[in-house]
């Protein structure tokens, strides 16, 4: 087997719905805590709302499509009533969507790890 042949199929291993679909999780988790993070910094921002992150339905969609590449990560805004100042920010739920993402995060990093530590025990044969 010529060197590009290998290539390819490494590259194939990489390119599997459950890579793709492990990689579009992380992506969406990724943005989650981004915006998490901002909504955090903005607790006593006068006006600012919310935002939230969905992606896991869309997830579950492309994959039943078998187009994991397809899903749509949804930024948008929580619709939470604002207190006096305008603000919407709920610091409690925002802790909590901090630690199930950090969690979510984990379990799914674990997972490719797992995947490569795998992928590398078949290569080496």
């Amino acid at each position: 087997m010529d060197r590009r042949s290998h290539q390819g199929e490494v590259s194939q291993l990489f390119d599997d719905i459950t890579s793709v679909a492990l990689n579009t999780a992380i992506a969406g988790l990724s943005e989650r805590q981004r915006v998490t993070t901002d909504n955090i910094a903005n607790l006593e921002t006068p006006g600012f709302q919310a935002r939230a992150v969905k992606f896991e339905g869309n997830l579950a969609d492309a994959i039943n499509g078998q187009h994991p590449e397809q899903t749509r990560v949804e930024n948008l805004e929580t619709g939470d009533l604002p207190g006096q100042n305008g603000n919407n920010v709920n610091l409690e739920t925002e802790l909590i969507t901090a630690t199930e993402t950090g969690l979510q995060q984990k379990l799914i990093t674990g997972t490719v790890t797992s995947r490569f530590g795998w992928m590398a025990s078949v290569l080496k044969g």
